[in-house]
């Protein structure tokens, strides 16, 4: 029975992947047949902002970098607004977006603009940020690192259970929840965290152009509001989206009126489809397109999941 209903999901998986191929063709040749131009094309070639919204747990996103990367070279778009929401995210997830931000802002404008949260890897990556904006009451900062374990020890002796480990080294299980951490394991994880911390301390100073001393003062993991960051030097003004782009007006003339276009990860195929369907029907069509797909390619071979271990996370205390 479970073979023949995983033989029938994935035949029906086919049959939608060949439907939605064959809607696409058809309309595709349809449009060509009667000469009528894509709805939204000129809006997609035109000169525009793009718009690109952070929020939630940031991690590595490779699609997210393309497309920051592509946009830079794209001579359609006049610069970018960042709009961030996130508490932040782990640290190499912030740093590969801060490093695509810094490429796009090395050949066009970029602005920051802070929303509810913008905190510890969701203020780093507005470092390559021109100018940043923030509400009075945004929280941002908590400018630090967080590496956590937990002891499961006593738990594990309730329930009669003992974990035993084999390891290459007596570094290979630290952290671990099932013995305590040696002095040479806290000794090692303290070094990780210090220099994973130092770095981002050096991407603040050069971002906003502060001596490394006056960062590492305010680099001690305290969150701040809008106000209380204006102050300190860690945003440049109190606003948004609208002060963002009179910035941009009178900084580079790019403006007020000119569209706003949001980016996200899936831009790189939506400009195929958006340019033969219009950008919100061929946006739908690809979203179908890839999760067929990815039923059939993921049919029978199971997920996991990966961390990176090491957070730039703004992390309230339960106490």
């Amino acid at each position: 029975m479970l073979l023949d209903r995983r033989r029938l999901k994935r035949s029906r998986g086919i049959w939608r992947a060949l439907a939605v191929f064959a809607v696409l063709g058809g309309l595709a040749l349809a449009m060509t047949q009667a000469g009528v131009e894509a709805p939204g094309l000129d809006g997609l070639r035109g000169p525009h902002l793009l718009r690109l919204t952070v929020s939630g747990t940031i991690t590595d996103d490779r699609r997210l970098v393309e497309a920051i990367d592509k946009a830079a070279k794209s001579d359609a778009v006049r610069g970018m607004l960042l709009a961030v929401d996130s508490p932040g995210g782990t640290v190499a997830g912030g740093e590969g977006l801060h490093a695509a931000l810094a490429r796009f802002r090395a050949a066009k404008p970029l602005v920051a603009v802070f929303g509810g949260t913008a905190a510890s890897a969701g203020y780093m990556i507005a470092m390559p940020a021109e100018r940043i904006f923030a509400r009075e009451g945004s929280v941002t900062g908590s400018i630090g690192v967080l590496l956590q374990s937990f002891d499961a020890q006593e738990a594990m002796r309730m329930l009669g259970l003992r974990a035993e480990a084999i390891t290459s080294g007596p570094l290979k299980d630290q952290p671990s929840p099932f013995r305590p951490l040696t002095d040479e394991g806290r000794a090692a994880l303290r070094a990780v965290v210090d220099d994973l911390h130092a770095q981002f301390v050096r991407m603040v100073a050069e971002g906003r152009r502060m001596p490394e001393e006056r960062v590492r003062a305010l680099a001690d993991g305290r969150i701040m509001t809008g106000r209380q960051a204006l102050a300190a030097g860690l945003v440049d003004a109190i606003g948004g989206e609208p002060e963002a782009r009179a910035h941009l007006a009178s900084a580079h003339d790019i403006s007020a009126e000119l569209p706003v276009r949001d980016l996200r990860a899936r831009d790189l195929r939506e400009r195929t489809f958006g340019a033969a369907l219009g950008e919100g029907f061929g946006s739908a069509l690809a979203t179908v397109l890839e999760d067929s797909v990815k039923s059939l390619i993921s049919e029978g071979l199971g997920q996991r999941l990966g961390v990176d271990g090491a957070w730039a996370l703004w992390q309230p205390s339960g106490r």
